[in-house]
């Protein structure tokens, strides 16, 4: 949507209130002005942003992040238009604290809702991309560890929610796949938590092949620059899922406990493993169409609706150029 905003309106100055981490990833992204909250710092750091919010005018707030901490940094932004989503999907009060609505739709993905607000202010066109800024040191790392032209399978096994995630057994079944069938090497990735760790050394341990483990070992713009050498990223419902993406890697996503229809990596429709209608029948005796609109099935068991062969079929046709 900035992006899109960008290449509409190349003159006009942009300002983003973005969190610590998030700034590391997109806050080299020219043409705007960046004021970082770190929510670490307590009530601190809202003093951080009215601080260097005084004084400062705007012509529009587009108040695109639902939750209440956002719309209490709302109250510092002096702008005659704070454009928020409609009423029906404000949660945590956001209607409270907006005085214009984007135009209300149902069952959208949230990158569509976050286009309704370019839509309001008049642009209706989309440029889908991102251009997030890669580090030539970032670089030189991928392709130190990621050299030559062989495809590479990257897997990032875990999610911020742990029912999210895959099973050790599927993940390292797969990679052993990809490995034998279609010469693949394999690279573990994710963050540093204990459970991400252990999943990693899990996957290593049951396979027959010796992965590449970076979990842990990578910042953000490195992720980002390994992404962008592979040939597909294996993923649940997490953010690499989108960061792939974001350069262009075709993502194998595994929903179980999402609406892929809501939470899809964009551009991938095709290659996602879609259980959530079984999921959703077996936990709520509903089909997803009966359901209120980003319903989740918050069990750990959930995911195990997901086979090794689900999985192993979508890669041979990516590999395959299929299209379906």
């Amino acid at each position: 949507m900035v992006r899109t905003l960008q290449a509409r309106w190349p003159d006009t100055r942009l300002t983003w209130i973005i969190g610590k981490t998030e700034h590391a990833l997109v806050g080299d992204i020219p043409g705007i002005d960046f004021i970082i909250f770190d929510k670490k710092r307590g009530w601190r750091a809202y003093l951080d942003v009215r601080r260097q919010l005084r004084g400062r005018r705007f012509d529009v707030l587009l108040h695109m992040q639902m939750a209440l901490r956002a719309s209490l940094i709302s109250l510092f932004i002096d702008a005659p238009i704070k454009l928020g989503f409609d009423r029906a999907r404000a949660k945590d009060g956001q209607w409270l604290f907006t005085n214009a609505q984007i135009a209300p739709r149902q069952r959208e993905h949230v990158l569509d809702s976050l286009f309704g607000f370019s839509a309001a202010l008049g642009v209706t066109e989309r440029r889908l991309r991102w251009d997030i800024p890669i580090p030539e040191a970032a670089r030189r790392y991928a392709e130190q560890l990621l050299p030559g032209a062989q495809p590479t399978l990257i897997i990032s096994p875990c999610s911020s929610q742990a029912h999210r995630n895959w099973t050790a057994e599927g993940y390292a079944a797969v990679a052993d796949y990809a490995v034998e069938r279609h010469g693949m090497r394999v690279l573990l990735t994710g963050g540093g938590s204990a459970l991400e760790r252990e999943m990693g050394n899990a996957i290593e341990q049951l396979m027959r092949h010796h992965p590449l483990n970076v979990i842990g070992a990578t910042n953000l713009k490195q992720l980002l620059a390994l992404l962008s050498r592979a040939a597909a990223l294996l993923a649940p419902d997490a953010g690499p899922a989108h960061l792939a993406t974001a350069v262009g890697t075709p993502v194998i996503g595994l929903y179980a406990c999402t609406n892929p229809d809501r939470a899809r990596p964009y551009l991938s429709e095709g290659l996602v493993v879609n259980k959530y209608p079984e999921s959703v029948q077996v936990h709520y005796g509903k089909l997803p169409g009966q359901l209120p609109w980003g319903t989740r099935v918050r069990d750990r068991g959930a995911m195990s609706l997901i086979a090794v062969t689900d999985v192993t079929a979508i890669l041979d046709r990516l590999l395959a150029n299929d299209p379906r």
